[in-house]
């Protein structure tokens, strides 16, 4: 029986090289990988950047495929992946998110997206960030908490247009918003949901750790805490992420006539991983 496809979906300042570990342990070298409009790959004419423009893109690429997939989102990818299970659950098996405690109702955005949401010093942010050389940007990635590959990964592909995509994106996402779109997390039941929580996550941008109990149970999913797991395991500790996954969908269903994608190759911000 084919494999249920399996999708994943990054975050900021993020590009899809971010996954390669990941899905190295998960031996899933047809694992499809999506980056969002402006985070790695350009962004369509007329494309807004806000969280329903995400959401809806995220849908889209769904639709491509043969049979609903399980869905894998990280940081911001783990918000839109999040929202596409309340809102599209025919398109999934199963998902799973680290970012579920944004949806938390006295959720308050970490300082430097509180500088994002603000016209003038959001723009002076941007620029500062994302608009310097290679070496400038290593800095950066730095600062965040990223080491080795990762942060070289990031840095390569952080880029003006990401910074205008992060404004537009951070600014429709200003609260109450988040608190307003998690009123429909249960609708995320509809499908088995899994709460990626790094315990060791020590700047929380997305969430307490009660903030993200409170909306794992809100929307009916599971939760693997993981201790030893800080925000960027995709590559510095995928490992324990793999095996919560893997230990996930080993109790699912496999549905009837689960296969690959329609479409091979980098369209529209996917691409077929290799490992």
């Amino acid at each position: 029986m084919p494999r249920t496809p399996l999708v994943l979906v990054h975050g900021n300042p993020e590009t899809a090289a971010i996954w390669g570990k990941l899905i190295g342990e998960l031996d899933r070298a047809d694992a499809v990988v999506l980056s969002p409009p402006g985070f790695g790959v350009p962004a369509p004419r007329g494309f807004d950047s806000s969280t329903t423009a995400y959401r809806d893109w995220l849908a889209s690429q769904l639709e491509l495929f043969r049979a609903p997939v399980d869905l894998v989102g990280h940081d911001w990818g783990g918000i839109h992946v999040a929202a596409l299970a309340m809102s599209r659950p025919d398109l999934i098996r199963s998902w799973a998110s680290d970012a579920l405690g944004v949806f938390a109702p006295d959720y308050v955005w970490h300082p430097r997206a509180q500088v994002w949401q603000q016209e003038g010093p959001g723009e002076a942010s941007v620029r500062e960030l994302w608009g310097g050389d290679l070496e400038q940007r290593l800095a950066v990635t730095s600062a965040l908490g990223m080491t080795g590959r990762m942060a070289e990964r990031v840095a390569a592909g952080m880029d003006p247009e990401m910074g205008r995509a992060v404004l537009k994106l951070l600014r429709s996402a200003r609260q109450p918003a988040m608190a307003e779109a998690g009123r429909l997390l249960p609708s995320a039941a509809e499908r088995p949901g899994l709460a990626l929580i790094a315990v060791d996550d020590f700047e929380r941008a997305s969430g307490t750790l009660v903030q993200h109990e409170w909306a794992a149970r809100r929307s009916g999913a599971r939760m693997a805490h993981l201790e030893g797991v800080g925000h960027w395991w995709p590559e510095e500790t995928p490992a324990p992420v793999a095996k919560a996954l893997t230990n996930f969908w080993a109790e699912l269903p496999d549905p009837e006539g689960a296969s690959t994608a329609t479409a091979r190759g980098r369209v529209g911000g996917r691409v077929v991983c290799s490992g």
